[in-house]
């Protein structure tokens, strides 16, 4: 019986460091993503693929800015879904053509993906999440009076408006992912954390401005669709301790209660390694297997051959 597998990929395997954001540079990444995708079918795993968005998204909302004098821009829950759609396009078409060239029986569909939050999650009260262009000092405080945005200095370069970033709580559409996926289908779903959402009073569901972190969604996704495995691909082949120190380590194989060791000793920091290690733990406290590792060795991850692995 195949095993489930759910990868989330991390923003290199889309656009790079200081590319430049043109279709066809994205696509030429998104091929390369494809291959190891492929490769991860073959091994007779059901797969379900989720992503980042956050170059891709910070874009859409520069368009937005430089256009908003002809057409009127469109708020971030909406932003997030129009990245998800062209990511997926790109991503679908890519593994649907490397799939045909391996002559594996499997399709590809891309699901635009709802995640419910609550609208009374703490994070809205301290938005953390620096989102699209850059403003001076003076912009940023008319942005605050006009549009009751909270801005932030963001590492010396100017003032970014700042969302909030909640945990999601539920994500919809689980019924057809895990339908599709027993029909021999790669779903693409939950792209840049998920359409944030939440409840009215009377029930219904209505967008808000928010940013959910990609990893968490990717961890509450593998919990509901039941993944044996849950798969974060980066930049680097493994996580370390004592990151750039003369005694620094990286880490094979280890167990839940060490690796939550680790970070209560504080290796992870919280702007890179800490949101994949807390998502790790927390997947495989349930017993099954979470992995940190280099996009170009995920086949070998999934056989014990690389990366990092969390085991419960």
């Amino acid at each position: 019986m195949a095993k489930r597998v759910v990868i989330a990929l991390g923003g290199n395997a889309i656009l790079r460091p200081n590319q430049e954001a043109t279709v066809e540079v994205q696509m030429k990444n998104v091929q390369i993503s494809a291959e190891q995708i492929a490769k991860i079918e073959a091994l007779n795993y059901e797969v379900i693929l989720t992503h980042g968005n956050g170059p891709q998204v910070g874009n859409i909302l520069q368009q937005n800015e430089l256009a908003k004098d002809v057409v009127p821009p469109f708020p971030l829950d909406v932003c997030n879904a129009e990245s998800q759609g062209f990511i997926g396009y790109m991503l679908e078409q890519s593994i649907k053509n490397r799939l045909r060239s391996t002559d594996s029986t499997a399709d590809v569909v891309t699901m635009l993906t709802q995640i419910e939050v609550d609208k009374n999650d703490p994070a809205f009260d301290h938005p953390t999440k620096p989102i699209g262009v850059f403003y001076t000092e003076e912009e940023a405080k008319v942005l605050e009076a006009e549009k009751g945005w909270f801005m932030m200095e963001d590492a010396g370069r100017g003032y970014r408006r700042a969302v909030a970033s909640p945990l999601p709580e539920l994500i919809h559409g689980v019924n057809a992912i895990t339908h599709l996926v027993d029909k021999n289908m790669i779903v693409i779903a939950g792209g840049g954390g998920g359409i944030p959402v939440y409840r009215d009073e009377n029930g219904q569901l209505v967008g808000l401005e928010a940013v959910i972190d990609k990893d968490r969604t990717g961890k509450k996704l593998a919990e509901q669709v039941d993944a044996d495995v849950f798969m974060m691909l980066t930049d680097v082949p493994n996580v370390y301790i004592n990151w750039g120190k003369p005694d620094q380590q990286k880490l094979e194989e280890i167990s839940v209660e060490e690796a939550q060791r680790y970070m209560d000793e504080g290796h992870f920091a919280d702007g890179s390694m800490g949101p994949k290690m807390g998502a790790a733990i927390d997947f495989a406290r349930s017993g099954r297997t979470a992995i940190i590792c280099a996009l170009d060795e995920a086949d070998l991850a999934l056989q014990g051959k690389a990366g990092t692995r969390i085991v419960g």
